[in-house]
C-alpha cells in the first residue's frame, strides 16, 4: 500500500497556497534598500557607457544610433537595449539635459546623473519580480522563500549591476519569464519571450540552439498537418518579433553596420581581466612554455599583461601558441595556424550536443530550465571573449533547479560562491573590498540556512505517515534519499576547495604586497581566474553528468 500511496502523490501533488506577494514586495524592498546604499560606491567605465548610450538615442535619429563614434563605448547592444535606453532618455533629458548631451555629456558625473542611472536599475528590477514572481507562485512555502534568497537576494546582482553597473537584472527575468512558460507548457510564449530577449541582449543566444530542439521537439513534432501549423505559428512569432526589433534598421539598410557592432570578434579571445573558463588553462599554458623557453636560451618577447584596464580590444595576450584573433596568424616557419571565433563556436556546440540529444529523445518541461543553464556553463567555458559577469547567465537558472533536489543544492551552493568570488577583481578599490565580502559570507549564510531548513522538512515529511504529507511536493528519489542521510551537508572536496578559494585571497590580499611588493602584478589575479576556473570546470562536468543519467 505504502509504494502506491506514494506514487499518487507523486502524480497528483496537492496544489500548493498561492504565495503572498506583500513577501516577496518585502524581499524586493529590503534588496531595493542595501541598492540604494550603494549608489554612492563604485562605479565601472559601463557606467559612462550606458549614459553615453542615453545621449545616442536621445540626440540622434535612429539610422545614425550604430554609427556615431563620438565616444569609444559605441552602441553595440540588440535595437530593444536601444529602445530601452531610449525611453530612459526621455525621463533623463527632464532631469537634467546635460546627461543625454551627445558632446557636453561625455564623463559628466553629476549627482543628478549618478542618482538617475543607479534608480534606473534598482526599478528595471521590477521585470526579475516579475520573473521570480511566475516561477515561485506554484511552490511551497520553505522552496518559495529559498528561491527569493537565491535570485532576489543575489550578491552577484548587487555587485554586477549595483556596483558595477548593469542591467542583468532586467534581462535575466525576461529569461525566467520564458523558462516559467516553457515549465508550465506554453512553449508558444515561452519562445515569444526569449525572442524577445535576443533582442535586448544577443548574448543570450548560447541557449538557442537548446530552444530550438525542444520546441521542435515538443510543440511542433505532432504529426505532419499539425506539426507543420505549429511550426509555422512559431516561426511567425520569432520573425515577427525581430522584424519589430530589427525593421527600421533594414529599412534604412543599416543591418551589416549593426551585425558589426554587435559581434566585434576583433576585440580577441579574452577580455580585460580573465574570466573563469577553459581558456585560462590555454593562456596559462602559453606562459608556462614561454617561461621554460626563456629558461633555456630562447629569445621570447613576452607580451605586456592587461588584466584591469577596462578598455575593450584584443586582450588575449599570447606568447607562443597560436595568436587567436577573427584572422590568420603565420609564425615564420612554414604553418600556417587560423584559430577563429567560429573554432569557439563549434567547441561550445560540441559540449553542447549531449544536451540536444537529451532534450530531442526526451523533451520533458520540468529538464528545460537545467538544459539551459548547461547551455550558458557551455557558453561561458568555451565562448568567444567571455566576460566574468556572464556567470549570472547559468547561476540564476541554476537557482531554480537548486531547490528542487539536495544533489542540485549542494552544487549550487559551491558554484554560486565560486562565481561570485570570481567577480571580486571588478571592485578592484580598497574601500568596495569590505562590502564584496560581506556581501558573499552573508548570502552563504542565507544559503545554508534556507537550504538547510528546506531539506529538513523534506527528511521529516517523507517520515510522516502518508496521510500528513499535503504540502510535499514532487522531488527526486536521490533527494529523499540523501535528505534521510542528515540533510543539508557539504562533502569534504566542496569545503577543501572552499578552502582554497580562501588561500587564494589571503595570498592576493596580504602574502602577495607582504612578500612580492610590486614583482608579478599579474599573479593574484591569474591565481583567482585559474582556481575559479577549475570549480566552473568542475561545475560543467558535474551538470553533464546529471543531464546524461536523469
Amino acid at each position: 500500500m505504502e509504494p502506491q500511496t506514494t506514487q499518487k502523490i507523486l502524480k497528483n501533488p496537492s496544489k500548493p497556497n498561492n504565495p503572498k506577494l506583500s513577501e516577496l514586495w518585502w524581499f524586493f524592498a529590503a534588496a531595493t534598500c542595501l541598492k540604494l546604499l550603494l549608489i554612492p560606491a563604485y562605479r565601472s567605465t559601463d557606467f559612462e557607457v550606458h549614459r553615453h548610450w542615453l545621449a545616442i538615442t536621445n540626440s540622434l535619429h535612429l539610422s545614425q544610433w550604430y554609427f556615431d563614434e563620438t565616444s569609444l563605448w559605441t552602441l553595440d547592444y540588440p535595437p530593444f537595449f536601444a529602445y530601452f535606453e531610449r525611453l530612459l532618455s526621455l525621463f533623463a533629458n527632464l532631469i537634467d539635459p546635460q546627461m543625454v548631451h551627445l558632446h557636453n555629456g561625455l564623463n559628466y558625473t553629476s549627482d543628478t546623473v549618478v542618482y538617475f542611472q543607479r534608480v534606473s536599475v534598482c526599478v528595471s528590477d521590477l521585470g526579475l519580480l516579475f520573473g521570480v514572481y511566475r516561477l515561485t507562485r506554484r511552490l511551497d512555502h520553505v522552496r518559495r522563500r529559498v528561491m527569493w534568497v537565491l535570485v532576489v537576494w543575489s550578491p552577484m546582482l548587487l555587485i554586477v549591476d549595483h556596483l558595477h553597473f548593469q542591467y542583468n537584472g532586467l534581462l535575466l527575468g525576461v529569461l525566467l519569464v520564458s523558462v516559467s512558460c516553457l515549465e508550465e507548457g506554453r512553449d508558444l510564449m515561452g519562445g515569444f519571450v526569449f525572442a524577445v530577449l535576443l533582442c535586448f541582449k544577443h548574448l543570450f543566444a548560447v541557449a538557442a540552439p537548446v530552444y530550438f530542439v525542444y520546441l521542435l521537439r515538443h510543440y511542433c513534432w505532432k504529426g505532419l498537418v499539425k506539426g507543420f501549423g505549429r511550426l509555422l505559428v512559431m516561426g511567425s512569432v520569432v520573425v515577427a518579433v525581430f522584424t519589430v526589433a530589427y525593421g527600421p534598421f533594414v529599412y534604412h539598410g543599416q543591418m551589416k553596420q549593426v551585425i558589426h557592432r554587435m559581434f566585434p570578434f576583433g576585440r580577441g579571445l579574452c577580455h580585460a581581466y580573465w574570466a573563469p573558463n577553459f581558456w585560462v588553462f590555454y593562456i596559462l599554458l602559453d606562459k608556462v612554455i614561454a617561461f621554460l623557453l626563456g629558461r633555456i636560451g630562447f629569445n621570447i618577447q613576452a607580451p605586456a599583461a592587461s588584466f584591469t584596464g577596462g578598455l575593450v580590444g584584443d586582450s588575449s595576450p599570447f606568447a607562443v601558441l597560436p595568436q587567436v584573433t577573427a584572422c590568420t596568424c603565420n609564425y615564420g616557419v612554414g604553418m600556417e595556424f587560423e584559430i577563429t571565433p567560429a573554432i569557439t563556436f563549434i567547441m561550445v556546440l560540441l559540449a553542447l550536443s549531449p544536451c540536444l540529444i537529451k532534450a530531442w529523445r526526451d523533451p520533458r518541461p520540468a529538464m528545460i530550465t537545467r538544459w539551459i543553464a548547461y547551455a550558458y556553463t557551455c557558453g561561458f567555458l568555451f565562448g568567444w571573449h567571455v566576460h566574468e559577469k556572464a556567470s549570472l547567465q547559468f547561476v540564476i537558472p541554476l537557482a531554480i533547479v537548486a531547490v528542487q533536489d539536495l544533489d542540485t543544492a549542494r552544487h549550487y551552493f559551491f558554484l554560486s560562491i565560486v562565481s561570485c568570488y570570481s567577480l571580486f577583481p571588478l571592485l578592484y578599490e580598497s574601500q568596495e573590498y569590505p562590502i564584496k565580502v560581506l556581501l558573499l559570507l552573508l548570502h552563504s549564510m542565507l544559503m545554508w540556512l534556507g537550504f538547510s531548513a528546506q531539506f529538513t522538512k523534506d527528511k521529516t515529511l517523507e517520515m510522516a505517515p502518508p496521510g500528513k504529507r499535503k504540502d510535499s511536493h514532487f522531488r527526486s528519489n536521490r533527494s529523499t534519499a540523501a535528505a534521510q542521510k542528515g540533510g543539508f551537508v557539504i562533502g569534504w572536496e566542496i569545503w577543501s576547495y572552499l578552502v582554497g578559494l580562501l588561500l587564494v585571497e589571503i595570498w592576493g590580499q596580504f602574502l602577495h604586497p607582504m612578500f612580492l611588493s610590486d614583482k608579478l602584478p599579474f599573479l593574484p589575479l591569474m591565481l583567482i581566474s585559474v582556481y575559479c576556473s577549475l570549480g566552473v570546470t568542475y561545475s560543467f562536468l558535474w551538470q553533464l553528468k546529471q543531464i546524461l543519467v536523469s
